[in-house]
């Protein structure tokens, strides 16, 4: 274990270790005998502690323990002293488990056990630790335990505060010590406690950890405790609305049909078309909240139906909890009316009740405010035509002021303290920039100081980011894949760390209404993030990269058309993050791995998902069953989509069976692999 070999045993130490489990074995069969009759004599209890000296991690017999304790203080709970010195004789035999194996969790939960009780000294339990501690300091059972304790007594948390620093002081590769150190910091500067202001306590933490680091860089334990560091600095602790869909200022053209014509008459004005006669209002927060409901973010408009909003989370975990929050507003009504406009206002965070995971409440007021042009003409569906990623596209005009109206800015807090501290640490790491976990911590301080940094400065910070990740991916080619992901989110972010960035990668498609497209080809992406920003994107080019999944692209709810051919996606279970796009008419994955390592289900009681589901209600699950138990990711995946055009050629699972199979669970189905299916 750990990489320490094994050692032979010797003749006279085999013949000791065939006694014991000999005579273990003999233990194990009267104690389980005692245990299933309920016999809770002395005889028998002294029995288990026989058996717990030999073998401490005999979980049984600590359950059977409680019981007989439980048993006893039935019957004699009001004899305080009996009590007292039964919870003791508890103590004692743990303590010696213990020594037999400092790391048994069943003891040491047995511990904590005894010690809810409330009958026995804490005080004691300190001492006890510190003289545990001194053998292993490191020890995390002891730690946790430790943080137990402390949750029972009256002890200041800066005395513990105090003592992981003493700790830390005597061995820098404590990594126990400094990740308790976190515990009990992350407590204080999350009430702001006295001498605990964020500003203030934090620059003096990276003083502390460069001891440990420029002491022996090859130790992790100061690392790890410098990233959570960064991580308190760049992170905010009240979530913010960093961007929404449609963004103020901006206007919208609605109108029906799953196609449009162009008739676009303003430059700021986004075309938006829906069969269902509705639009998606997307809130887009810096972290995960939860409370986004009709009572927590008023929409007020003319446009009718829409008094109760339903807002749901975009999460692939089926959470209530999310960064990305949609509602859809309906535009046509069953009255005709003329072309009229509406604006629509969006009052989020003047009524409490948005929180995010941490237990933080969105402060923050906010309000956006848009036009909605609204036609009641019901537009023909354009996918008569097939769509072309080769043709039809316009270069966005680089001079045009429109992106401003689509794109929302990040809001930001507090940041001249974070900025100074992030930039005291860059000067002193390029110092260690030839190494490893040099090159690495410098990559993720200029990554926290271009997230932070104005819009202008940002570009220099990526260029020198993606350098250091090439540069690690070659020196460390272990840990490719991570330094791969890590080049492709700073790579995104650099994408749309301004307009005049990102509108180097923006086009309009001219047979979809001008749609405006990104096209994010060929970049060599392993991992999609940053799509805050994105939010108006209508189609998306991600073809020839690397990407393995579409995890990432949940938030940009306006995308009709997506490319993903020339990746390596093995599975429709990759692409199950589309499920939530309720506008995708066009997919293309063709030319992936799509069906080359298909799972074996054969190992599985469940052959397949769909094994405990009322798939079989479904018409194509009763009239292909084989076929749907065959292609199960694909079926679950596709069923949920409107698709009219979609492309697998170039796949091991493309072939005429699954050809037939896919129009039966897309029945909107026009278009497949070019071939049009009906007229």
């Amino acid at each position: 274990m750990h990489g320490r070999p094994r050692k032979a045993y010797k003749p006279e130490e085999e013949a000791a270790s065939a006694s014991k489990a000999v005579k273990l074995r003999s233990l194990q069969t009267q104690f389980m005998s005692n245990h299933h009759n309920k016999i809770y004599t002395k005889e028998a209890i002294d029995l288990s502690t026989k058996l717990l000296e030999i073998n401490p991690e005999a979980y049984t017999a600590w359950n059977y323990r409680k019981l007989a304790v439980e048993d006893t203080l039935s019957r004699e709970e009001s004899n305080q002293d009996l009590v007292k010195s039964i919870l003791d004789e508890e103590l004692k035999v743990v303590e010696s488990a213990l020594r037999q194996n400092f790391k048994s969790y069943g003891a040491w939960h047995h511990r904590k056990w005894v010690l809810s009780k409330g009958h026995s000294s804490v005080g004691n339990e300190l001492r006890l630790l510190d003289k545990f501690q001194s053998l292993d300091s490191r020890n995390f059972h002891a730690w946790n335990y430790r943080r137990f304790v402390v949750e029972l007594t009256n002890r200041s948390k800066q005395d513990e505060l105090k003592y992981t620093e003493d700790m830390i002081s005597k061995d820098f590769s404590n990594y126990s010590a400094w990740h308790n150190r976190s515990v009990l910091l992350s407590s204080f500067l999350a009430r702001k406690a006295e001498g605990f202001m964020p500003n203030e306590k934090i620059p003096e933490e990276y003083k502390l950890v460069h001891d440990a680091i420029f002491t022996d860089e090859d130790d992790q334990s100061g690392w790890f405790y410098h990233l959570w560091l960064l991580d308190q600095t760049v992170n905010v602790e009240t979530p913010l609305l960093t961007s929404s869909w449609p963004s103020h200022g901006s206007r919208i053209n609605l109108s029906g049909g799953a196609g449009c014509l162009n008739d676009s008459a303003s430059s700021k004005l986004t075309t938006f078309c829906s069969e269902s006669g509705s639009f998606p209002l997307i809130l887009y927060f810096d972290q995960a909240v939860s409370g986004v409901s009709s009572s927590t973010v008023a929409v007020d408009s003319e446009l009718r139906g829409n008094e109760d909003l339903v807002w749901e989370p975009v999460s692939n975990k089926n959470s209530r909890v999310s960064c990305v929050w949609v509602a859809r507003l309906n535009y046509m009504s069953s009255e005709p009316c003329f072309p009229k406009e509406y604006k629509v206002k969006v009052r989020i965070g003047n009524s409490p009740g948005i929180v995010s995971s941490r237990g933080c409440n969105f402060s923050t007021p906010y309000e956006f405010v848009f036009t909605a042009h609204v036609h009641d003409t019901v537009r023909e569906d354009s996918q008569e035509v097939i769509v072309s990623w080769t043709d039809g596209f316009d270069i966005w005009d680089a001079q045009s002021k429109d992106l401003n109206f689509l794109v929302n800015l990040d809001q930001q807090m507090g940041l001249k303290w974070r900025q100074e501290a992030i930039e005291e640490e860059i000067e002193l790491f390029r110092a260690l920039s030839d190494s490893k976990i040099g090159k690495l911590t410098l990559a993720r301080l200029l990554m926290a100081k271009a997230m932070i940094s104005e819009n202008g400065v940002k570009g220099v910070h990526y260029e020198e980011i993606l350098e250091l990740y090439s540069d690690l991916m070659v020196l460390d080619s272990s840990h490719y894949r991570y330094y791969k992901d890590e080049h492709s989110v700073a790579l995104l972010h650099k994408v749309t760390s301004s307009t005049e960035s990102l509108s180097r990668y923006l086009f309009q498609y001219r047979d979809i209404n001008n749609s405006i497209c990104l096209r994010l080809n060929n970049l060599s992406l392993s991992r999609i993030d940053s799509v805050g920003k994105l939010l108006f994107v209508q189609m998306l080019d991600l073809s020839h990269n690397e990407l393995h999944s579409t995890e990432g692209l949940e938030a940009m709810q306006l995308i009709s058309c997506l490319n993903l051919s020339h990746n390596r996606i093995r599975s429709f279970s990759a692409l199950d993050s589309l499920r939530h796009f309720k506008q995708l008419l066009v997919l293309d994955v063709s030319h992936n791995n799509i069906g080359e390592h298909s799972v074996d289900t054969t190992r599985y009681l469940c052959s397949s998902p769909l094994s405990n589901s009322e798939w079989t209600e479904d018409e194509v699950g009763r009239q292909m069953t084989s076929l749907v138990t065959k292609y199960w990711d694909a079926y679950f995946v596709l069923r949920d989509l409107d698709l009219k055009q979609l492309d697998i050629a170039g796949n091991v699972i493309a072939g005429d069976e699954f050809s037939s199979f896919v129009p039966q669970v897309v029945p909107k189905l026009v278009w497949l692999d070019g071939q049009k299916l009906r007229s």
